[in-house]
């Protein structure tokens, strides 16, 4: 009778491990999944951060250049000066945050260092 029932525990403990170890690679290849999607969540997330800066800067030089035409009665040139001008900040911030371009406190720290024995 002992022995029937060591049988019997051990087919269910035989049992319950193959289910536990299918539980696990369940939750090994949802974790992939997840890491993967997170990964182009952060790529999608830093395209948008770096378009909408590229876009502030240029809306941000059209606004003011056709303010000081507005009130300043310069024509089209202001428009045109700090169109160029919101252009160039643009571009400036999205090499920055690309990484190109490093950023100016970064740089003096730089050279503090380097100065210092």
């Amino acid at each position: 009778m002992t022995d029937d029932r060591d049988d019997g525990l051990e087919q269910r403990r035989r049992r319950l491990a193959a289910e536990l170890a299918e539980v696990d690679a369940q939750e090994a290849s949802e974790a992939k999944r997840d890491a993967q999607s997170g990964e182009s969540r952060r790529g999608m997330a830093l395209g948008l951060k770096i378009s909408s800066e590229f876009i502030a800067a240029i809306a941000v030089g059209a606004m003011l250049g056709y303010l000081l035409d507005r009130f300043a009665g310069t024509g089209p040139w202001g428009l045109i000066v700090l169109l160029l001008l919101g252009f160039c900040a643009g571009v400036l911030n999205v090499m920055r945050a690309v990484g190109m371009v490093a950023m100016p406190l970064e740089m003096g720290d730089k050279r503090d260092k380097v100065r210092k024995p």
